[in-house]
Protein backbone atom coordinates (compact mmCIF):
# COMPACT_ATOMS: atom_id res chain seq x y z
CA UNK A 1 0.00 0.00 0.00
CA UNK A 2 1.09 3.35 -0.80
CA UNK A 3 2.36 5.33 1.99
CA UNK A 4 -0.07 8.78 2.12
CA UNK A 5 1.23 11.58 3.68
CA UNK A 6 -0.91 14.27 5.49
CA UNK A 7 -0.18 17.18 2.64
CA UNK A 8 -1.59 15.28 0.06
CA UNK A 9 -5.07 15.53 2.28
CA UNK A 10 -4.61 19.89 1.62
CA UNK A 11 -6.73 19.35 -1.85
CA UNK A 12 -9.94 17.52 0.01
CA UNK A 13 -9.47 20.33 2.94
CA UNK A 14 -9.68 23.03 0.18
CA UNK A 15 -12.53 21.59 -1.37
CA UNK A 16 -14.59 21.23 1.66
CA UNK A 17 -13.83 24.82 2.71
CA UNK A 18 -14.44 26.05 -1.00
CA UNK A 19 -18.12 24.86 -0.53
CA UNK A 20 -18.63 25.73 2.85
CA UNK A 21 -17.50 29.53 2.63
CA UNK A 22 -17.71 30.14 -0.92
CA UNK A 23 -21.57 30.94 -0.95
CA UNK A 24 -21.17 32.95 2.37
CA UNK A 25 -18.42 35.15 0.86
CA UNK A 26 -18.54 35.25 -3.17
CA UNK A 27 -22.57 34.26 -3.44
CA UNK A 28 -22.57 36.03 -6.51
CA UNK A 29 -19.69 34.35 -8.14
CA UNK A 30 -20.86 30.87 -6.82
CA UNK A 31 -24.24 31.32 -8.46
CA UNK A 32 -22.38 30.43 -11.73
CA UNK A 33 -21.74 26.59 -12.11
CA UNK A 34 -19.51 27.32 -14.81
CA UNK A 35 -17.15 29.07 -11.85
CA UNK A 36 -17.79 25.87 -9.84
CA UNK A 37 -16.56 23.79 -12.37
CA UNK A 38 -13.17 26.00 -13.01
CA UNK A 39 -12.85 26.52 -9.10
CA UNK A 40 -13.31 22.13 -8.90
CA UNK A 41 -10.76 21.54 -11.94
CA UNK A 42 -8.44 23.80 -10.57
CA UNK A 43 -8.41 21.92 -7.46
CA UNK A 44 -8.99 18.03 -8.35
CA UNK A 45 -6.58 18.09 -11.70
CA UNK A 46 -3.34 18.46 -9.34
CA UNK A 47 -4.80 16.38 -6.57
CA UNK A 48 -5.28 14.06 -9.51
CA UNK A 49 -1.80 13.85 -11.03
CA UNK A 50 -0.48 13.66 -7.67
CA UNK A 51 -2.17 10.33 -7.21
CA UNK A 52 -1.24 9.41 -10.53
CA UNK A 53 2.33 10.12 -9.99
CA UNK A 54 2.27 8.59 -6.31
CA UNK A 55 0.93 4.96 -7.48
CA UNK A 56 -2.90 5.91 -6.74
CA UNK A 57 -4.17 6.49 -9.85
CA UNK A 58 -5.68 2.82 -9.81
CA UNK A 59 -7.30 3.47 -6.39
CA UNK A 60 -8.72 7.05 -7.66
CA UNK A 61 -9.81 5.38 -11.05
CA UNK A 62 -12.39 2.97 -8.42
CA UNK A 63 -13.45 5.77 -6.23
CA UNK A 64 -14.93 7.45 -9.02
CA UNK A 65 -16.09 4.56 -11.05
CA UNK A 66 -17.61 2.75 -8.30
CA UNK A 67 -18.95 5.57 -5.84
CA UNK A 68 -18.82 8.69 -7.73
CA UNK A 69 -20.82 7.18 -10.97
CA UNK A 70 -23.16 5.14 -8.72
CA UNK A 71 -24.04 7.87 -6.72
CA UNK A 72 -24.86 11.12 -9.40
CA UNK A 73 -26.96 8.20 -11.40
CA UNK A 74 -29.18 7.94 -8.35
CA UNK A 75 -29.02 11.16 -7.28
CA UNK A 76 -29.89 12.29 -11.01
CA UNK A 77 -32.84 9.80 -11.31
CA UNK A 78 -34.60 10.60 -7.81
CA UNK A 79 -34.23 14.26 -9.41
CA UNK A 80 -35.61 14.23 -12.97
CA UNK A 81 -38.35 11.41 -12.03
CA UNK A 82 -39.71 14.10 -8.63
CA UNK A 83 -39.23 16.88 -10.88
CA UNK A 84 -41.82 15.44 -13.03
CA UNK A 85 -44.45 15.16 -10.02
CA UNK A 86 -46.55 18.39 -10.13
CA UNK A 87 -48.57 18.95 -6.62
CA UNK A 88 -50.85 22.02 -6.81
CA UNK A 89 -53.75 23.52 -4.42
CA UNK A 90 -54.21 25.85 -1.57
CA UNK A 91 -55.32 24.14 1.50
CA UNK A 92 -56.90 26.05 4.53
CA UNK A 93 -53.39 26.95 6.56
CA UNK A 94 -54.09 25.27 9.77
CA UNK A 95 -51.44 23.48 12.13
CA UNK A 96 -53.29 20.39 11.38
CA UNK A 97 -53.21 20.87 7.82
CA UNK A 98 -49.69 21.89 8.10
CA UNK A 99 -48.76 18.90 10.42
CA UNK A 100 -50.00 16.66 8.09
CA UNK A 101 -47.88 17.90 5.14
CA UNK A 102 -44.68 18.19 7.20
CA UNK A 103 -45.28 14.23 7.76
CA UNK A 104 -45.82 13.01 4.48
CA UNK A 105 -42.68 15.14 3.61
CA UNK A 106 -40.68 13.31 6.27
CA UNK A 107 -42.25 9.93 5.30
CA UNK A 108 -40.96 10.18 1.69
CA UNK A 109 -37.59 11.84 2.17
CA UNK A 110 -36.40 8.05 2.94
CA UNK A 111 -38.16 6.98 -0.50
CA UNK A 112 -37.88 9.46 -2.46
CA UNK A 113 -34.79 11.40 -0.61
CA UNK A 114 -34.62 14.52 0.97
CA UNK A 115 -33.74 16.77 -2.38
CA UNK A 116 -36.64 15.56 -4.26
CA UNK A 117 -39.30 15.07 -1.38
CA UNK A 118 -38.23 19.22 -0.59
CA UNK A 119 -38.75 19.81 -3.86
CA UNK A 120 -41.57 17.90 -4.37
CA UNK A 121 -43.54 19.62 -1.35
CA UNK A 122 -42.08 22.86 -0.52
CA UNK A 123 -44.13 25.00 -2.94
CA UNK A 124 -47.43 23.82 -2.33
CA UNK A 125 -47.03 24.13 1.19
CA UNK A 126 -45.92 27.40 0.43
CA UNK A 127 -48.78 28.03 -1.59
CA UNK A 128 -50.88 26.47 1.41
CA UNK A 129 -48.92 29.17 4.03
CA UNK A 130 -49.82 31.91 1.01
CA UNK A 131 -52.24 33.78 2.93
CA UNK A 132 -50.54 33.63 6.62
CA UNK A 133 -48.75 36.09 8.53
CA UNK A 134 -46.37 34.02 10.28
CA UNK A 135 -44.66 31.21 8.11
CA UNK A 136 -40.87 31.42 8.55
CA UNK A 137 -41.35 28.16 11.68
CA UNK A 138 -42.97 26.39 9.28
CA UNK A 139 -40.11 26.61 6.14
CA UNK A 140 -37.71 25.67 9.21
CA UNK A 141 -39.16 23.25 10.69
CA UNK A 142 -39.72 22.00 7.09
CA UNK A 143 -35.88 22.42 6.22
CA UNK A 144 -35.40 19.75 9.57
CA UNK A 145 -38.00 17.30 9.12
CA UNK A 146 -37.89 16.73 5.19
CA UNK A 147 -34.76 18.14 3.90
CA UNK A 148 -33.22 16.00 6.31
CA UNK A 149 -34.51 13.88 8.99
CA UNK A 150 -36.85 12.19 7.25
CA UNK A 151 -34.05 10.43 5.18
CA UNK A 152 -32.60 7.69 7.57
CA UNK A 153 -34.56 4.73 6.68
CA UNK A 154 -33.38 3.57 3.22
CA UNK A 155 -29.94 4.03 1.56
CA UNK A 156 -32.82 6.66 -1.26
CA UNK A 157 -33.03 9.04 1.14
CA UNK A 158 -29.51 10.62 1.79
CA UNK A 159 -26.13 10.73 0.11
CA UNK A 160 -23.84 10.14 2.46
CA UNK A 161 -26.67 6.65 3.15
CA UNK A 162 -26.42 5.67 -0.46
CA UNK A 163 -21.89 5.88 -0.04
CA UNK A 164 -22.81 3.22 2.99
CA UNK A 165 -25.05 0.86 0.89
CA UNK A 166 -22.24 1.48 -1.89
CA UNK A 167 -19.51 0.19 1.40
CA UNK A 168 -21.92 -2.81 2.14
CA UNK A 169 -24.15 -1.80 4.71
CA UNK A 170 -27.77 -3.53 3.16
CA UNK A 171 -30.55 -1.80 1.47
CA UNK A 172 -32.63 -3.28 4.76
CA UNK A 173 -30.35 -2.61 7.30
CA UNK A 174 -30.94 1.08 7.25
CA UNK A 175 -34.90 0.23 8.71
CA UNK A 176 -33.23 -0.60 12.10
CA UNK A 177 -32.56 2.84 11.98
CA UNK A 178 -36.42 3.12 12.65
CA UNK A 179 -36.81 4.08 16.74
CA UNK A 180 -34.73 6.60 16.17
CA UNK A 181 -36.12 8.13 13.28
CA UNK A 182 -39.74 8.02 14.92
CA UNK A 183 -38.19 9.35 18.13
CA UNK A 184 -37.09 12.07 16.12
CA UNK A 185 -40.01 12.76 14.34
CA UNK A 186 -42.38 12.45 17.22
CA UNK A 187 -40.62 15.03 18.96
CA UNK A 188 -39.72 17.53 16.17
CA UNK A 189 -43.78 17.25 14.80
CA UNK A 190 -44.98 17.74 18.16
CA UNK A 191 -42.73 21.13 18.47
CA UNK A 192 -43.92 22.40 15.17
CA UNK A 193 -47.65 21.32 16.04
CA UNK A 194 -47.43 23.46 19.34
CA UNK A 195 -45.61 25.76 17.74
CA UNK A 196 -47.47 26.45 14.45
CA UNK A 197 -51.10 26.53 16.77
CA UNK A 198 -49.42 29.59 18.89
CA UNK A 199 -48.43 31.38 15.82
CA UNK A 200 -51.99 30.60 13.99
CA UNK A 201 -53.73 32.14 17.39
CA UNK A 202 -51.66 35.59 16.46
CA UNK A 203 -53.39 35.29 12.64
CA UNK A 204 -55.37 38.14 11.67
CA UNK A 205 -58.71 37.05 11.39
CA UNK A 206 -58.91 38.79 7.85
CA UNK A 207 -55.85 36.16 6.91
CA UNK A 208 -57.98 33.58 8.26
CA UNK A 209 -60.88 34.73 6.11
CA UNK A 210 -58.87 35.00 2.90
CA UNK A 211 -57.29 31.67 3.65
CA UNK A 212 -60.91 30.04 3.73
CA UNK A 213 -62.32 32.20 0.41
CA UNK A 214 -59.43 30.74 -1.59
CA UNK A 215 -59.21 27.59 -1.16
CA UNK A 216 -58.61 25.34 -4.11
CA UNK A 217 -58.21 21.56 -3.74
CA UNK A 218 -55.17 19.84 -3.99
CA UNK A 219 -54.07 18.18 -7.65
CA UNK A 220 -51.45 15.58 -8.02
CA UNK A 221 -49.93 15.28 -12.18
CA UNK A 222 -47.35 13.84 -13.90
CA UNK A 223 -48.54 10.56 -11.80
CA UNK A 224 -46.72 8.23 -13.95
CA UNK A 225 -43.53 9.16 -12.31
CA UNK A 226 -44.83 7.47 -9.29
CA UNK A 227 -44.01 4.51 -11.19
CA UNK A 228 -40.62 5.24 -11.57
CA UNK A 229 -40.20 6.26 -8.01
CA UNK A 230 -41.05 2.25 -7.63
CA UNK A 231 -38.70 1.08 -10.15
CA UNK A 232 -35.75 3.02 -8.95
CA UNK A 233 -36.57 1.75 -5.31
CA UNK A 234 -36.22 -1.75 -7.27
CA UNK A 235 -33.38 -1.65 -8.90
CA UNK A 236 -31.31 -0.04 -5.64
CA UNK A 237 -32.92 -3.23 -3.98
CA UNK A 238 -32.13 -5.91 -6.20
CA UNK A 239 -29.66 -5.25 -8.73
CA UNK A 240 -26.70 -5.43 -6.57
CA UNK A 241 -24.48 -8.29 -5.71
CA UNK A 242 -26.57 -9.29 -3.10
CA UNK A 243 -29.12 -11.19 -5.21
CA UNK A 244 -26.90 -11.09 -7.98
CA UNK A 245 -23.15 -12.16 -6.99
CA UNK A 246 -21.24 -12.35 -10.32
CA UNK A 247 -21.84 -8.59 -10.08
CA UNK A 248 -19.17 -8.54 -7.30
CA UNK A 249 -16.81 -10.80 -8.95
CA UNK A 250 -13.92 -9.07 -9.90
CA UNK A 251 -13.40 -10.33 -13.71
CA UNK A 252 -17.25 -9.22 -13.94
CA UNK A 253 -18.17 -7.88 -17.16
CA UNK A 254 -19.25 -3.90 -17.50
CA UNK A 255 -22.76 -4.89 -18.81
CA UNK A 256 -23.25 -6.37 -15.81
CA UNK A 257 -21.53 -4.72 -13.35
CA UNK A 258 -23.44 -1.40 -14.03
CA UNK A 259 -26.57 -2.87 -14.50
CA UNK A 260 -28.35 -1.10 -11.89
CA UNK A 261 -27.18 2.42 -13.43
CA UNK A 262 -28.04 1.00 -16.75
CA UNK A 263 -31.36 0.75 -15.23
CA UNK A 264 -31.22 4.29 -13.59
CA UNK A 265 -30.46 5.77 -16.97
CA UNK A 266 -33.38 4.43 -18.37
CA UNK A 267 -35.62 5.42 -15.86
CA UNK A 268 -34.46 9.38 -16.43
CA UNK A 269 -35.12 8.63 -20.46
CA UNK A 270 -38.31 7.22 -19.55
CA UNK A 271 -39.75 9.73 -17.30
CA UNK A 272 -38.15 12.58 -19.56
CA UNK A 273 -40.14 11.58 -22.21
CA UNK A 274 -43.29 10.53 -21.30
CA UNK A 275 -44.36 13.66 -18.76
CA UNK A 276 -45.66 16.25 -20.13
CA UNK A 277 -43.32 19.65 -20.57
CA UNK A 278 -45.60 21.84 -18.68
CA UNK A 279 -45.29 19.53 -15.52
CA UNK A 280 -41.47 19.86 -15.54
CA UNK A 281 -42.18 23.85 -16.21
CA UNK A 282 -44.95 24.67 -13.09
CA UNK A 283 -42.20 23.18 -11.27
CA UNK A 284 -39.49 25.25 -12.36
CA UNK A 285 -37.46 22.48 -13.46
CA UNK A 286 -33.79 22.83 -14.63
CA UNK A 287 -30.71 20.68 -14.98
CA UNK A 288 -28.65 23.40 -12.61
CA UNK A 289 -29.06 21.81 -8.89
CA UNK A 290 -28.17 18.44 -10.36
CA UNK A 291 -25.42 19.59 -12.36
CA UNK A 292 -23.93 21.72 -9.33
CA UNK A 293 -23.82 18.46 -7.35
CA UNK A 294 -22.13 16.44 -10.18
CA UNK A 295 -19.55 18.91 -10.69
CA UNK A 296 -18.82 19.64 -7.13
CA UNK A 297 -19.02 15.76 -6.17
CA UNK A 298 -16.11 14.99 -8.79
CA UNK A 299 -13.91 17.41 -7.46
CA UNK A 300 -14.90 15.70 -3.35
CA UNK A 301 -14.59 11.87 -4.48
CA UNK A 302 -11.18 12.69 -6.30
CA UNK A 303 -9.60 15.02 -3.28
CA UNK A 304 -11.13 12.39 -1.19
CA UNK A 305 -9.14 9.16 -2.26
CA UNK A 306 -5.96 10.11 -0.62
CA UNK A 307 -8.31 11.15 2.86
CA UNK A 308 -10.07 8.45 3.11
CA UNK A 309 -6.57 6.47 2.95
CA UNK A 310 -4.70 8.61 5.53
CA UNK A 311 -7.71 7.86 8.03
CA UNK A 312 -7.72 4.61 7.58
CA UNK A 313 -3.77 4.08 8.31
CA UNK A 314 -3.95 6.82 11.20
CA UNK A 315 -7.46 5.69 12.39
CA UNK A 316 -6.50 4.82 16.17
CA UNK A 317 -4.66 7.93 16.88
CA UNK A 318 -7.80 9.91 16.55
CA UNK A 319 -9.04 8.37 19.57
CA UNK A 320 -12.68 7.24 18.48
CA UNK A 321 -13.87 4.39 19.88
CA UNK A 322 -17.49 4.87 21.18
CA UNK A 323 -20.77 5.57 18.96
CA UNK A 324 -21.30 8.66 20.87
CA UNK A 325 -18.10 9.81 20.22
CA UNK A 326 -18.58 8.87 16.14
CA UNK A 327 -21.90 10.66 16.73
CA UNK A 328 -20.61 13.76 17.68
CA UNK A 329 -17.80 14.37 15.20
CA UNK A 330 -19.51 13.35 12.15
CA UNK A 331 -22.61 15.74 13.30
CA UNK A 332 -20.13 18.36 13.68
CA UNK A 333 -18.49 18.06 10.43
CA UNK A 334 -21.81 17.41 8.90
CA UNK A 335 -23.06 20.71 9.99
CA UNK A 336 -20.63 22.46 7.95
CA UNK A 337 -19.14 20.51 6.05
CA UNK A 338 -20.71 17.99 3.17
CA UNK A 339 -22.72 15.03 5.24
CA UNK A 340 -21.69 12.89 2.11
CA UNK A 341 -17.99 12.51 2.10
CA UNK A 342 -18.18 13.39 6.07
CA UNK A 343 -19.96 9.99 6.40
CA UNK A 344 -17.64 7.90 4.75
CA UNK A 345 -14.64 9.84 6.19
CA UNK A 346 -15.88 8.69 9.62
CA UNK A 347 -16.44 5.08 8.14
CA UNK A 348 -13.14 4.74 6.82
CA UNK A 349 -11.62 6.30 10.46
CA UNK A 350 -13.75 3.14 12.11
CA UNK A 351 -12.56 0.57 9.41
CA UNK A 352 -8.82 1.12 10.79
CA UNK A 353 -9.90 0.42 14.67
CA UNK A 354 -8.93 -3.01 16.24
CA UNK A 355 -12.02 -5.04 16.80
CA UNK A 356 -12.70 -7.37 19.16
CA UNK A 357 -13.38 -11.08 18.31
CA UNK A 358 -17.19 -11.71 18.24
CA UNK A 359 -18.03 -8.16 17.21
CA UNK A 360 -21.32 -7.86 15.11
CA UNK A 361 -19.96 -6.02 12.05
CA UNK A 362 -22.19 -3.76 8.87
CA UNK A 363 -20.18 -2.51 6.31
CA UNK A 364 -16.98 -3.82 8.02
CA UNK A 365 -17.41 -1.87 11.05
CA UNK A 366 -19.16 -2.46 14.17
CA UNK A 367 -22.97 -2.30 13.79
CA UNK A 368 -23.12 0.41 16.38
CA UNK A 369 -20.72 2.79 15.22
CA UNK A 370 -22.06 2.50 11.71
CA UNK A 371 -25.88 3.48 13.03
CA UNK A 372 -23.97 6.38 14.98
CA UNK A 373 -22.33 8.01 11.71
CA UNK A 374 -25.66 6.89 9.51
CA UNK A 375 -27.65 9.25 12.08
CA UNK A 376 -25.36 12.39 12.61
CA UNK A 377 -24.55 12.61 9.06
CA UNK A 378 -28.36 12.77 8.05
CA UNK A 379 -29.35 14.44 11.70
CA UNK A 380 -26.84 17.02 11.70
CA UNK A 381 -27.15 18.46 7.83
CA UNK A 382 -30.03 20.02 9.34
CA UNK A 383 -27.78 22.21 11.83
CA UNK A 384 -26.65 24.89 9.18
CA UNK A 385 -28.07 26.16 5.87
CA UNK A 386 -24.95 24.61 4.18
CA UNK A 387 -24.80 21.22 6.10
CA UNK A 388 -26.95 19.76 3.29
CA UNK A 389 -27.89 20.49 -0.29
CA UNK A 390 -31.56 20.78 -0.05
CA UNK A 391 -31.48 23.29 2.86
CA UNK A 392 -30.09 26.57 0.25
CA UNK A 393 -32.42 25.55 -2.26
CA UNK A 394 -35.52 25.84 0.24
CA UNK A 395 -34.23 28.71 1.42
CA UNK A 396 -34.07 30.39 -1.83
CA UNK A 397 -37.35 29.02 -2.95
CA UNK A 398 -39.06 30.37 0.71
CA UNK A 399 -37.58 33.79 -0.19
CA UNK A 400 -38.62 34.41 -3.71
CA UNK A 401 -42.45 33.48 -2.61
CA UNK A 402 -41.87 36.61 0.15
CA UNK A 403 -41.18 34.07 3.26
CA UNK A 404 -38.10 36.52 5.22
CA UNK A 405 -35.89 33.41 6.33
CA UNK A 406 -33.19 34.15 8.98
CA UNK A 407 -29.61 34.83 7.72
CA UNK A 408 -26.53 32.23 8.25
CA UNK A 409 -25.96 32.73 11.84
CA UNK A 410 -29.69 33.62 12.99
CA UNK A 411 -30.41 30.03 11.56
CA UNK A 412 -28.12 28.11 14.10
CA UNK A 413 -28.63 30.58 17.28
CA UNK A 414 -32.79 30.49 16.72
CA UNK A 415 -33.22 27.29 15.43
CA UNK A 416 -30.70 24.77 15.54
CA UNK A 417 -29.16 25.51 18.65
CA UNK A 418 -32.54 26.31 20.35
CA UNK A 419 -34.61 23.20 18.87
CA UNK A 420 -32.58 21.10 16.83
CA UNK A 421 -29.73 20.08 19.07
CA UNK A 422 -31.62 19.19 22.17
CA UNK A 423 -33.55 16.81 20.12
CA UNK A 424 -30.05 15.17 18.71
CA UNK A 425 -28.71 15.14 22.26
CA UNK A 426 -31.34 13.37 23.22
CA UNK A 427 -31.14 10.46 20.46
CA UNK A 428 -27.44 10.31 21.42
CA UNK A 429 -28.22 9.65 25.01
CA UNK A 430 -31.21 7.51 24.84
CA UNK A 431 -29.48 5.31 21.89
CA UNK A 432 -25.85 5.48 21.29
CA UNK A 433 -23.94 5.23 24.33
Amino acid sequence: MVDVHFWMLIPFIIMLLVIALAPLLVPVFWESNRNKAFVTLAIAVPAAIVLVATGLGETLLEQLLFDYVPFIILLTALFVVTGGILIRGDLVATPGVNLRVLTIGFVLSSFIGTTGSAMLLIRPLLDINSQRTYKVHTVLFFIALVANCGGVLTPLGDPPLFLLYLRGADFTWFLRLLPQWLFTGFLLLSLYYFTDKYFYRKEPLSAKKKDIREYRPMRIKGTVNLLYILLIVASVVFLNEGYIPRMGEPDCPAALRFLREYALVAIIILSLLTTKKKYRSQNKFSWGPITEVAILFVGIFTTMTPALIYLNHHAAALGLHRPWQFFYTTGLLSSFLDNAPTAVAFHTVAGGLPIAQGTALVAGIPEPILKAIALAAVFFGSMTYIGNGPNFMVKSIAEENGVKMPGFFAYILKFSLTVLLPVYVLVQLIFLR
